[in-house]
């Protein structure tokens, strides 16, 4: 029998991953991995860094060579070599050497598609000025790093304020530039909730990063050695250079000009094993539509972890193996300024999107570790459950050390159909430096816990500002004078079950304190004293990133 002929394309995680993982499969095929840019398989994720110089060696970057793949796997790698179309009934592709401009033909008996997705570049005006930059590739980070050391810009304009946004607007800080974020949504971090994503925008602008937020660029222009940058309310930004970060578009021109079958969002439709509308033809990486396991919806998730999986389903269902992708649910980290976002699972919006009502939220605000070992910082957690029976749907947290773990482990229970009661029972490390005997994710499935048993209401943070309730706070007389909800009125916990009288015996009584600890204790109280007590998880923390005073 004949060794099957694979010919993938496109590098990277999803294609080189497919690759290797084939060649581990099946020592006999014949496999060729065409790749249009000078570079089979690089670190995308490390660009920022290289920009910023923390990352000093380009070659740090660089992950496996044509030569590496090789000697060591046998697979041939062509680097600059550009597939211009797909001739499906010959099975065979049309290739373009880029530095020669030789047109050529290809067979395959498999095709595998690993295109990614490109940077989006708005047609506003002045985009293609000299020193806009967009971030995809080693030759375009090592362009900004040449322009920053041979311009010396003093400022820079970085349009959007998502993952790979905040990263350049911390490095370009770590250059010495001044930077200036501008996001066209009313918050920064768009894929997480709001309140949320405040935090970040707190750090960003104690670190002395400008924010232009709901306000939309709408074009560019040079004036002498300076570049404008124009919005929507006619502000003005001048900087030496801006940086685009506004998201990616899944590169289908290919798939799309073979008459492969597109999803909804524009992405490659594939089945469970990464087959396109062709059986002939597989697609994997960021220009596939992938099923969000929370959701149900198809997304366009653009994520590393996810097309290195991809990778390696489509080289074992090439292969002749049992295998299925069974979908993502959005697990995502970034880092900038000392802070730590991370995500996993449906957020909010992407439930009320989807038209998903069937769930309820709690916010809480643990330390990293325990408070008496040095160093100890606040977590900023927020939980998405279902009403009907406590299953996991979603969580988000922002801080510093452990938000990362504490995440992965929340991802891990939602990925097992887990619970609220799975996560309060959680046996996790616990030593000082890291934690407490009470994790984190055991408070989180504590408080959630104590919501499907019945033993906390909670009050809606979304209703408080039209709500008739008795507004209680439960904290110290110093902390109230510091900040309170609007009609609250203060009854220390301490003193709450002399002054009982006080409270309205008709009528819900909403409960707050600093982080919601107290507010649950005063709610237990009050509750076995036949008051219809509610608690306002995550207490005042909670309440001034949701509704924050600009």
């Amino acid at each position: 029998m004949a060794a099957k002929r694979v010919v993938i394309v496109g590098g990277v995680a999803g294609g080189a991953s497919c690759a290797a993982r084939l060649r581990r499969m099946d020592e006999h095929a014949e496999i060729l991995l065409i790749d249009r840019g000078p570079y089979v398989s690089f670190a995308n994720c490390g660009l920022p860094y290289y920009v910023g110089n923390v990352i000093e060696q380009e070659s740090k970057l660089l992950l496996a060579s044509p030569e590496l793949f090789r000697t060591r796997f046998a697979i041939e790698v062509r680097t600059q070599h550009e597939v211009l179309s797909i001739e499906r009934t010959a099975k065979t592709i049309t290739v373009r050497d880029l530095a020669t401009g030789h047109e050529y033909s290809e067979a395959y008996d498999v095709l595998v598609l690993s295109p990614g997705a490109s940077p989006l570049v708005p047609e506003w005006p002045g985009v293609r000025e000299q020193g806009v930059f967009t971030l995809r590739n080693v030759p375009d980070s090592r362009a900004m790093r040449t322009w920053i050391d041979e311009q010396k810009p003093a400022s820079a304009v970085v349009v959007g304020g998502g993952f790979i946004g905040l990263e350049m607007a911390e490095n370009l800080v770590h250059r010495g530039l001044a930077v200036t974020v501008v996001e066209a949504a009313p918050q920064l971090l768009p894929p997480f909730d709001r309140e949320v994503a405040e935090y970040a925008r707190e750090r960003l602008v104690e670190r002395g990063v400008s924010l232009v937020l709901g306000d939309p660029v709408t074009s560019i222009r040079r004036v002498d050695e300076q570049l404008v940058v124009h919005s929507q309310s006619g502000r003005e930004l001048a900087s030496g250079m801006v940086v685009l970060a506004i998201g990616v578009r899944p590169e289908v021109g290919l798939a799309r000009a073979a008459g492969l079958q597109l999803g909804q969002r524009g992405g490659i439709s594939v089945d469970e094993k990464m087959r396109t509308s062709d059986a002939s033809i597989y697609a994997v990486g960021d220009a596939v539509e992938v099923h969000n396991r929370v959701t149900g919806a198809y997304e366009m998730i653009p994520l590393a972890g996810p097309a290195n999986r991809q990778g390696r389903i489509a080289a074992d269902a090439i292969s002749g193996r049992e295998t299925r992708f069974r979908g993502v649910q959005g697990t995502a980290v970034c880092g900038f300024f000392g802070m730590t976002a991370a995500m996993t699972g449906a957020t909010e919006k992407q439930l009320q999107r989807a038209q998903i009502d069937d769930y309820d939220v709690i916010y809480l605000h643990p330390n990293q570790h325990v408070g008496y070992y040095p160093g100890a910082q606040s977590m900023h957690m927020k939980l998405i459950f279902r009403h009907s029976d406590g299953r996991l749907l979603g969580a988000q947290c922002v801080g510093g050390e452990g938000v990362e773990r504490r995440i992965d482990v929340i991802a891990m229970a939602i990925q097992m159909h887990g619970t609220v009661f799975d996560l309060e029972e959680a046996e996790l490390c616990y030593a000082p430096q890291f934690g407490g005997a009470k994790d984190a994710v055991n408070f989180a499935g504590m408080i959630a816990a104590n919501v499907q048993r019945g033993e906390m209401k909670l009050a809606p943070w979304g209703g408080l500002q039209k709500s008739s309730a008795f507004i209680l706070d439960v904290r110290e007389p110093s902390e109230f004078g510091g900040g309170t909800l609007p009609g609250a009125v203060n009854i220390p916990l301490g003193q709450l079950r002399a002054r009982l009288d006080e409270l309205p015996k008709e009528g819900e009584i909403w409960v707050s304190c600093g982080v919601g600890q107290r507010a649950y204790y005063a709610c237990r109280i009050l509750a076995q004293h036949g008051y219809d007590a509610r608690n306002l998880t995550g207490g005042y923390s909670t309440y001034r990133v949701i509704f924050p005073a600009r």
